[in-house]
């Protein structure tokens, strides 16, 4: 969720918060550490659409506790739209 345009703007925020000394390396980390638990909590609870994903799988990986899939020819459906991408 750090990745998310909320995450990284918030990781900027608190880089330079600690850089001009507002905030503590310590209490930075435990920033991001709530962010990131509050974030798994929300999108546990509150999202309610689902996705389905079709196309063929090219590249998955399974990094720093995310995983990564590449897909070519891949359909995206929810309960209003689908969308293919293509390469």
């Amino acid at each position: 969720y750090r990745r998310s345009t909320i995450g990284m703007c918030l990781t900027e925020t608190l880089d330079e918060m600690v850089l001009s000394g507002t905030l503590s390396p310590d209490l930075a980390i435990q920033v991001l550490v709530q962010f990131d638990k509050s974030m798994t909590d929300a999108l546990e609870h509150q999202v309610k659409s689902k996705v389905t994903v079709k196309g063929h799988l090219h590249t998955y990986r399974f990094c720093d506790n995310v995983w990564t899939f590449i897909l070519t020819d891949a359909t995206f459906k929810n309960e209003e739209i689908a969308e293919t991408i293509g390469k």
